[in-house]
């Protein structure tokens, strides 16, 4: 949905009255974003996460141009998530094709008819933009400096923030190193699950 429309989120307190549809499929599709969001919370308030995502933003300020803190930190905070990716994947290199292989024998149709039981406007673009997701692979590039700066690149461009440098692959080397010794922990909840 971030690149479909940013704006138009499929929140937790939207979807949370879904989980009762009379389609069980949008039920389902209800219940995994709710779980989502659980998920997703907790991760945040994992203490390894808060220590690298803030160290990382710290450091990349230090290489931005002056005046891009938000910037800084917003990199650092999904630099964690996508070396994270990287990581599991290294550990598991099925995981990658199974991942693509669940997403595939999705019905496109199916999904955006989720989205638009939960989210506030009209979602029309998920049908085009799933098929093309599977196709670009890009959670594949995460394992490369270079090409993990590329997507990162595109994650910029499309949120409106300046193009990162070169420097940054060298840095996001190091990050990697900091990541993966920490994977365990960054799987591992530490606060309570309850609603964000």
């Amino acid at each position: 949905m971030s690149v479909v429309d940013r704006k138009n989120r499929p929140r937790r307190q939207y979807a949370e009255p879904i989980v009762e549809h009379s389609d069980p499929s949008i039920a389902a599709f209800a219940r995994g974003c709710v779980q989502h969001h659980a998920d997703d919370h907790w991760f945040h308030q994992n203490a390894s996460f808060v220590m690298l995502s803030t160290q990382f933003a710290v450091e990349l300020r230090e290489q931005l141009e002056p005046g891009l803190g938000h910037q800084a930190g917003f990199v650092g905070h999904i630099v964690v998530e996508l070396l994270l990716d990287a990581i599991l994947i290294e550990r598991d290199p099925n995981l990658l094709d199974s991942y693509y292989a669940a997403l595939e024998s999705l019905d496109a149709e199916l999904v955006q008819a989720g989205a638009n039981a939960i989210c506030r406007q009209p979602v029309t673009r998920l049908v085009e933009l799933l098929p093309k997701f599977i196709e670009v692979r890009f959670l594949a590039d995460y394992s490369d400096d270079r090409l993990l700066l590329k997507n990162l690149n595109r994650v910029m461009k499309r949120v409106g923030l300046p193009m990162l440098p070169d420097a940054v692959v060298a840095w996001t080397n190091d990050a990697r190193q900091r990541v993966r010794a920490s994977a365990d922990e960054l799987l591992t909840p530490t606060a309570s699950p309850g609603p964000p």
